[in-house]
């Protein structure tokens, strides 16, 4: 079963996503609100998939949090309301696996999600490596 680990600063959308994950069959790692929060508990617990909202508590923003934790090979889906040029741009430069808009659907998470794990795992192979 894969894990995947949620960062939503909106207690309600984080509590939603993760019944929605649970009940297409994912395992979910954990939650965190914040960036420096993400950080720390993404490098402990090691998920196969992060769901990160590009708004968060705190200094950094979730497009921050997918460049500080790019050393730990874990592959970020971004969600989130904002979907101007310039955020989407910043999030394809930090390496985004997915773009998901709010609000979304059972179909349109489970299709992102799915799509981020092959295109990781697919990226892995031609790299010839595993996640450390």
């Amino acid at each position: 079963m894969k894990t995947i680990f949620i960062v939503e600063d909106e207690a309600l959308v984080a509590l939603d996503l993760r019944s929605r994950l649970e009940a297409l069959g994912y395992s979910v790692a954990g939650t965190a609100s914040s960036g420096r929060e993400a950080v720390m508990k993404i490098a402990e617990t090691r998920p196969d998939l992060v769901i990160m909202d590009i708004v968060l508590q705190g200094e950094m923003d979730g497009i921050e949090v997918a460049e500080r934790i790019r050393d730990l090979k874990v592959p970020v889906v971004f969600l989130t309301a904002y979907s101007d040029p310039e955020t989407i741009g910043r999030a394809r430069r930090a390496g985004a696996y997915g773009y998901l808009l709010k609000p979304y659907d059972d179909n349109s998470l489970n299709v992102t999600v799915k799509t981020a794990l092959r295109r990781y795992e697919a990226d892995l192979r031609v790299w010839g490596r595993s996640r450390p």
